[in-house]
């Protein structure tokens, strides 16, 4: 037994010091961690790490298009003018790092190497026969359209990306108000407000209300009206003497009027023939 042990046995009422690899719990109680939704207040003592778990990957490709885009850029090289046997070993290079660690990602990166290495082969070869006037077709024709195309997509990404993200920029503010001070009233729909409108109308046309008017009419006011159109005209037919848009009274006291002229012999009614269309003609023609 060692000396701290003996010497706290001598002293009755103390307790020997906790020992140094056992921590103690935090007096606040929070916890470091959170294990299937239980809380734990100290590291656990048997953790194991695996050796692989803190790796750090400086660069991170979204596949074979990227990390050959990203070798052109790198260097300046001219898209369209691809030095295939320096990118090739580059590219290689990345390729036999990444298979150590991940074959399945490997796999798609290998087939991007098989591609670039047919592609240098094909341009050691020498070119096809053309007709005159033509270019021969450039092997590196087919993979430089394709990095155009990703390059495009990837710029158009970014600037997607850099736009206001409601969760990542900003929030959307929210205010809560109580249910008590705020009444929710029920929606009105199209529909109930076309039953209503109906509705209305028809208790309308229960309830309607007629003013009988007496129009003043002259007979003599009307024989003067019927001279005044007989008057420079040698003859009138007799239902244009007559303004059917007036109404029915008016057209009886213009017939009035015409019947007291012809009593006063002051106008004739004439027919060619029977059943021949009536006119009338003043009695006298002033000079």
């Amino acid at each position: 037994m060692s000396d701290s042990a003996t010497s706290a046995l001598d002293r009755p009422g103390e307790l020997p010091p906790a020992p140094a690899a056992v921590a103690a719990l935090p007096v606040d109680g929070v916890a470091v961690a959170r294990l299937y939704g239980e809380p734990l207040f100290r590291m656990p003592t048997d953790l194991y790490i695996p050796p692989d778990a803190l790796e750090v990957f400086l660069e991170a490709f979204e596949g074979p298009l990227d990390l050959l885009l990203y070798l052109i850029r790198k260097q300046n090289f001219n898209i369209l003018d691809i030095p295939l046997a320096d990118v090739t070993r580059q590219y290689l290079a990345y390729v036999d790092q990444i298979r150590n660690h991940n074959l399945e990602l490997a796999s798609e990166y290998l087939l991007m190497a098989a591609m670039l290495i047919e592609i240098k082969s094909r341009m050691l070869l020498p070119p096809k026969r053309v007709a005159a006037g033509e270019e021969a077709e450039d092997p590196r024709a087919e993979l430089v359209r394709r990095l155009l195309e990703y390059e495009q997509i990837k710029l158009a990404a970014a600037r997607l990306d850099r736009l206001p993200v409601l969760g990542r920029d900003f929030l959307r503010a929210q205010v809560t108000i109580e249910q008590s001070l705020e009444p929710r009233f029920p929606d009105v729909e199209a529909v109930d407000l076309r039953d209503a409108w109906l509705d209305i109308l028809k208790r309308a046309k229960l309830v309607q209300h007629h003013k009988i008017s007496r129009e003043q009419l002259s007979v003599r006011e009307h024989m003067s009206i019927v001279l005044r159109t007989l008057q420079g005209r040698r003859f009138v037919e007799f239902l244009d003497l007559f303004d059917v848009s007036r109404g029915q009274p008016v057209m009886v006291v213009t017939f009035i009027a015409m019947l007291e002229l012809a009593r006063e012999r002051l106008l004739e009614i004439t027919q060619a023939e029977a059943f021949a269309p009536i006119y009338v003609r003043l009695a006298y023609q002033p000079a």
